[in-house]
């Protein structure tokens, strides 16, 4: 054989499923690694300071040329390559396409493709199915957080958004804490409600109450883990808002969509994010208060640190957490207020797991790249 031979396996969504996409708590096992791998510093994205979320192509308001898209909600292509090193040692690159239109047509509203490469030739190693990748490695980023922070014999869970996100957020909180017993829902449509608690009654027959609640205060209240997940229009009067005594004390707020607490609850709770230079890099890009464009609450913490209200220290990193150089909880009554944006850097870390269980049971087909390359 060729000493330039290059192939490469491809795995559809039903390999990626039989490789292990969906095993939760491997997952939390990993991310909790790449946080810590994160924190080090032993990884490269894009952007001249490595942590750009990505490149995306933006398109106009009005059609420009015959055939060019417009813009429109969640209408865009991204891409989002990445480095990660330690056990790693791979490169690669998720391509991101999204349409919300796509809904219309049974899709996804968004199409994700993953292609993992070796880090010196450049080769592809695996080009994958990403929906589910990306969606676990979202939903685990959560487990990570609840994992270090929230209190071991948490027993009930509110969720706010009943919607995919908030599927794998609540796998990881039952992963890393086993005791929950009790979900209680809200959202907006009766129809995503009712396919939610549909949905956990089946995955985790184990809870002895899945619920609907009125709304954001019923989900909190008496809740020892939240996970807030409602994409809001711009501006914080538009975002999902939490007051201060909804929130009991030493309960654990995960954030992963826009966000606006009371100042009382901001000054009483803990700030952690699953990597605060995310946050500042896409803040740079940003005039003026970067929370008001991007509704995460890590954003709002880049805002309070910029204009003093908050000292650097307080906007605290997970992967500090995990590698032992601050403390974790402190004590029983602790709230933390947990921020979750998304990297790709834990695409790299999921797919390169995913491919090596591939490799190791058989799973996918390989396909030719070359026997020998045109030009060298």
């Amino acid at each position: 054989m060729s000493d330039t031979r290059i192939e490469f396996l491809y795995l559809s969504e039903p390999d990626m499923i039989r490789a292990g996409v969906t095993d939760m708590a491997s997952c939390v096992e990993t991310m909790t690694d790449v946080l810590g791998l994160f924190s080090s510093g032993d990884y490269r994205m894009a952007g001249p300071e490595n942590n750009a979320h990505g490149a995306q192509i933006f398109f106009p308001d009005e059609e420009l040329f015959p055939g060019m898209p417009v813009d429109g909600p969640d209408r865009r292509f991204m891409a989002m390559p990445a480095y990660l090193g330690g056990d790693f040692q791979v490169a690669g690159c998720k391509w991101y396409g999204s349409n919300i239109a796509n809904k219309e047509r049974g899709l996804p509203r968004s199409i994700l493709t993953f292609t993992l490469s070796d880090k010196d030739t450049g080769a592809p190693l695996a080009i994958m199915s990403a929906n589910l990748l990306s969606a676990y490695r979202t939903g685990a980023i959560p487990g990570v957080g609840a994992r270090f922070l929230a209190r071991e014999d948490a027993r009930v869970v509110g969720i706010v958004g009943p919607g995919p996100m908030n599927r794998t957020s609540l796998e990881a909180f039952l992963a890393v804490r086993p005791g929950i017993t009790t979900v209680k829902v809200a959202g907006r449509g009766q129809g995503s409600i009712d396919g939610y608690i549909a949905w956990a009654k089946d995955k985790f027959p184990q809870l002895t109450e899945v619920v609907q609640v009125a709304d954001t205060e019923a989900a909190v209240r008496d809740s020892d883990i939240v996970s807030i997940a409602v994409p809001s229009k711009m501006g914080s009067e538009n975002y999902p808002y939490v007051a201060n005594d909804w929130v009991k004390p030493g309960a654990f707020l995960c954030c992963s969509a826009h966000l606006q607490l009371e100042e009382s609850l901001i000054t009483r709770a803990r700030h952690v994010a699953d990597a605060r230079k995310i946050y500042e890099a896409w803040a740079a890009e940003i005039p003026g208060l970067a929370h008001e464009t991007v509704g995460i609450w890590g954003m709002h913490l880049v805002d309070r640190v910029r204009d003093g209200r908050m000292r650097p220290e307080q906007f605290e990193d997970v992967g500090e957490i995990i590698q032992g150089e601050t403390p974790g909880r402190t004590s029983e009554d602790e709230v933390f207020i947990y921020s979750v944006g998304g990297m790709p850097v834990e695409d790299i870390a999921w797919a390169s797991k995913v491919y090596a269980n591939a490799l190791r049971d058989g799973i996918g087909q390989k396909l030719l790249l070359w026997d020998e390359p045109a030009f060298a």
